[in-house]
């Protein structure tokens, strides 16, 4: 089982995550590459920390959205959709990102759920990506649009699960703002992460059931508590016997 953190995520040369002491737990990092937060500055910083503990690298694009920090959803065409998820992916290259996954980021993550223009644009930027590595790079989200549009381009794709996150009935999380939207116990986020782990199930805010595939554990950088978070779910996960680590 992958864990995964989006780290990298400076505002204004500010780090809003102790990314030191998640690459020191989490197995794959998702990079914010200018979005909707970082620079070529903290996109080496990242690159670099990664490398050191020996962390898969993904990609974070999102909206060009940095008053929002990428959490608003925004009307743009999907052909220059893709040129800027495109320019984002190409930015964390140069900074010397090997890329092994593109996770969108915020409102773009959840727009290319339900969104088939939006899915299709984001998928279509990370096949001019792979078409350019000349490997295929694993797209990592929830399901739905992006799915079926990441399939259409012939690139896998990697379902994950949120430990801090509420989940509705449907699979979908719930909107941040709402009750249930954050989590924050350690003990309850651990032990989430094991049931995902042994039975692919997460429990929703209502208490139902809701089945995942995940390959993937994300606990957000920037959560309350984000460090004793990880930190709570790799010593679990280990303890119980999962193997932490990427799958790209």
């Amino acid at each position: 089982m992958d864990l995964n953190a989006d780290l990298g995520e400076t505002v204004d040369g500010v780090p809003t995550a102790d990314d030191a002491a998640m690459f020191a737990v989490v197995s794959s990092a998702s990079i914010a590459c200018g979005g909707h937060a970082g620079d070529a500055a903290s996109m080496r910083a990242a690159v670099a920390g990664a490398a050191a503990a020996g962390v898969a690298v993904g990609a974070h694009p999102s909206y060009l959205d940095r008053a929002g920090f990428g959490r608003v959803r925004i009307a743009v065409d999907a052909a220059v959709l893709r040129g800027q998820v495109r320019d984002q992916l190409a930015a964390l290259v140069a900074a010397g990102g090997d890329i092994r996954y593109v996770k969108p980021h915020g409102a773009l993550y959840h727009a290319a759920t339900d969104d088939p223009a939006t899915a299709a644009a984001v998928a279509g930027a990370v096949a001019d990506l792979s078409a350019q590595l000349g490997r295929a790079v694993p797209i990592l989200g929830l399901g739905g649009e992006i799915a079926s549009a990441t399939a259409a381009t012939g690139l896998p794709f990697r379902h994950e699960a949120f430990l801090d996150r509420g989940y509705l009935p449907g699979g979908g999380l719930v909107p941040r703002g709402e009750p249930g939207a954050l989590l924050d116990d350690p003990d309850a986020v651990a032990e989430r992460a094991l049931r995902l782990a042994a039975e692919g199930v997460v429990v929703a805010v209502t208490g139902e059931p809701v089945h995942s595939d995940a390959v993937s554990l994300c606990v957000h950088g920037d959560s309350p508590g984000a460090v004793a978070m990880a930190r709570a779910v790799r010593a679990a996960l280990d303890a119980a016997g999962v193997d932490v680590r990427a799958p790209w």
